[in-house]
């Protein structure tokens, strides 16, 4: 057998079945792995937008609900919380929330679409710990210049009742303002945001 009776259209077939059935095979051991890489359902529940009805929130009263497995807090503020805020101003570290994270609708000195409901994530922007809600004024061991507001307990940083953080205290900027919006005057959406 010489070079000239070699069948070029029988090697080109041989050459192409065997290149298809090595890919099918590459794509049929890829596909466990690649299976790996999409996120399982309690995944993407978890990261899910949740609806919170806010019907029974009592003025001066915060609620805490769960959302991509951090605290989120729903404060009904009280006329006189609302009107601290302007006095505490020269104290806060980023009173107009310039260097802080909120959505745009938020970006104001209440720091929420409605002034006396305030959302926010419940994790001081230090190291991570969670604050506590200190709506009392003049507390005795915050101060007399104290007005209400959230404590971090592990190193001292304290938020006035916008979530913004106060000049000299350990945490860097206000606390952080999730998307959320409106679906009806008592049912707030957190984790999405509509314009």
């Amino acid at each position: 057998m010489n070079e000239n009776d070699i069948d070029l259209e029988k090697r080109r077939f041989l050459t192409q079945t065997t290149v298809a059935l090595g890919a099918a095979g590459a794509a049929f051991a890829a596909t466990p792995f690649l299976s790996y890489l999409k996120p399982g359902a309690g995944t993407l529940e978890a990261g899910a937008p949740i609806d919170v009805d806010i019907t029974k929130l009592e003025p001066g009263q915060m609620i805490r609900v769960e959302w991509r497995g951090q605290p989120i807090w729903i404060l009904k503020r009280t006329d006189e919380m609302l009107a601290t805020l302007d006095e505490l101003e020269p104290v806060l570290r980023d009173p107009d929330s310039d260097e802080s994270v909120q959505p745009e609708s938020c970006k104001n000195k209440y720091r929420s679409i409605k002034p006396e409901v305030f959302v926010a994530v419940g994790i001081c922007t230090h190291l991570g710990c969670s604050p506590t809600y200190r709506p009392e004024v003049a507390a005795p061991d915050l101060g007399k210049d104290w007005l209400g507001g959230f404590f971090c307990p592990c190193h001292g940083s304290r938020f006035d009742l916008a979530g913004r953080v106060y000049k000299k205290v350990p945490a860097p900027t206000n606390l952080v303002v999730p998307p959320y919006w409106y679906e009806t005057d008592t049912r707030i959406i957190v984790g999405e945001e509509r314009t």
